[in-house]
């Protein structure tokens, strides 16, 4: 039987028009996130399977592939569950990857420490469009800032890059989690089903007021709770400022400081950015991971209909791995997102080097080689990208196929020069 020549589901090759505009966004982004102190790390893509299951990471820890463990250590016979079989597994996104990197090197980085990290990570998903079971991630993350510092450095930087790539008019999104902690207490919500009413407020973009309201009363909630919850929002819709009024309404459930912190997040953005977008305040934004503790943002695009990353404060991440809390707050760009955009515009790499292609006629004397060799070397050191390459039979099906991969000039080198 022949072997399969497509890619296992859900997984895709790259093909090198593709390549050429993945591997300049990510010189982007290192350039752009480089001037705002941010550092280059790496880490593996297997991880122990305790730190992957450890209700972090929501819905991902469903999505997990699992490792099963290699030789004498696996026992089938003896087998008595799932523990006794794996493990390890890949990545589902790099922040627990991270936190146990940081939580291993403490001593050995600076404070704060500014961390990016690029790499695949992967689950076990349906697949759909600009969404794959292996993609790349792309975060920047920053350790030991309690302040809004790490967040309007972590906004900027992100929009910057994002900017630079010829994104414009998109949102940032940002609310706190103890804003949708106090809007449950207030609406008489008890405290072990916030995390399934947030589940159904997270979907108000997509089935709006009346959906959410039929939802939270579909899932048995009282009718007076689903109704002062909600009232929140229409009211926050009416408001001058609903950030303001919804202070006011939870005074007593929520602390003061939380909104200076994010009016100080927004202000700051905003006088500062130096591209152009809107930030938004969004009480409807959750964001499923249940590390975060505090500020929330998410990149929402109008292009895609959707998110192209977002992020989050998670100050108790890292005293799960050392027993000793410490500030992180992170962001991550839609990286996959981002190339299906620019491929769907027609994008192009600015500043490509001129491309020329030598085809060389098969029986090419090894003297004359060696001279066409050398020119090509020439050219290259001039700055020009060269493609040295035997000529085909059909010769201008050849050149077709490198016109489409950007050569604009052909020399052509044969055994017998036409006189």
């Amino acid at each position: 039987m022949a072997l399969s020549k497509k890619p296992a589901t859900g997984m895709k090759d790259i093909l090198p028009n593709e390549m050429v505009i993945r591997d300049y966004v990510i010189g982007v982004i290192k350039e752009t996130y480089g001037k705002f102190g941010f550092t280059s790390i790496e880490t593996p893509c297997v991880e122990n399977i305790e730190n992957l299951s450890s209700k972090q990471g929501g819905e991902n820890e469903k999505l997990i592939f699992k490792i099963l463990k290699r030789g004498e250590k696996l026992n089938l016979e003896n087998a008595k569950g799932e523990g006794d079989l794996v493990d390890g597994g890949l990545r589902y996104d790099l922040t627990v990857p991270l936190v146990r990197y940081y939580s291993n090197h403490a001593n050995e980085l600076p404070s704060p420490f500014k961390a990016l990290q690029i790499g695949n990570v992967w689950r076990a998903e349906r697949p759909q469009r600009g969404r794959y079971r292996q993609f790349m991630q792309c975060d920047i993350d920053i350790f030991g800032e309690p302040s809004n510092l790490a967040e309007i450095e972590l906004i900027l930087a992100t929009t910057t890059t994002l900017g630079r790539l010829g994104f414009r008019n998109f949102q940032i999104r940002i609310n706190e989690r103890r804003i949708l902690k106090a809007m449950a207490a207030y609406s008489g919500f008890a405290e072990e089903n916030y995390d399934n009413v947030f589940i159904t407020l997270d979907k108000m973009d997509k089935i709006g007021m009346e959906g959410v309201e039929a939802e939270l009363l579909q899932n048995g909630y009282g009718k007076e709770s689903v109704e002062k919850y909600l009232a929140l929002f229409k009211g926050m819709a009416e408001a001058a400022d609903g950030l303001s009024y919804l202070a006011d309404a939870l005074e007593g459930y929520l602390d003061g400081e939380v909104k200076e912190n994010l009016k100080e997040i927004i202000d700051s953005v905003r006088t500062t950015k130096a591209s152009e977008f809107e930030v938004v305040f969004d009480p409807t934004l959750v964001r499923g991971m249940s590390y975060y503790t505090g500020t929330i943002f998410e990149v929402a695009m109008p292009e895609f209909g959707g998110s192209c990353g977002g992020g989050g404060r998670y100050d108790k991440m890292v005293g799960r791995f050392t027993g000793n809390d410490v500030p992180a707050c992170g962001f991550s760009i839609g990286f996959e997102r981002i190339i299906l955009l620019l491929l769907e515009n027609g994008f192009k790499v600015p500043s490509q080097p001129e491309k020329v292609a030598y085809l060389l006629e098969k029986g090419l004397p090894g003297e004359e080689l060696c001279k066409v060799i050398a020119k090509a070397q020439e050219e290259r050191s001039e700055g020009k990208q060269v493609l040295v390459a035997r000529m085909n039979k059909n010769k201008k099906f050849q050149k077709e196929q490198l016109e489409k991969d950007g050569y604009q000039e052909f020399k052509e080198f044969y055994k017998n020069p036409l006189k």
